[in-house]
């Protein structure tokens, strides 16, 4: 009775190192993962930035050809220029109530 309870406390402590061993790699990994996580959201972050800027700068240069006379963006501009001017109006109204 006593060996089989020695051989079962054996077996135990081998699968008790197994699951410690186990849940350090795992760890590990959980720790990599999470930095690969945050380096990821560092770049999606930095390109939606990115692609922020090349819609602003965009929007500039169908305005600019559209000052410049370009056709089919020329009524684009004076639409939001007519825009521009009315939240300038409301601005100056609200400025002097």
């Amino acid at each position: 009775m006593p060996d089989q309870i020695y051989e079962e406390l054996i077996i135990l402590n081998r699968k008790l190192d197994e699951l410690f061993n186990r849940y350090n790699e795992l760890k590990t990994e959980c720790m990599n993962l999470r930095s690969v996580n945050e380096a990821v959201r560092k770049q999606l972050q930095e390109r939606d930035a990115r692609i922020k800027e090349l819609e602003n700068r965009y929007e500039r240069i169908k305005l600019s050809g559209a000052l410049l006379g370009d056709g089919e963006h020329a009524v684009e501009a004076r639409k939001k220029i007519t825009e521009l001017v009315r939240e300038i109006d409301r601005c100056v109204a609200l400025l002097n109530r």
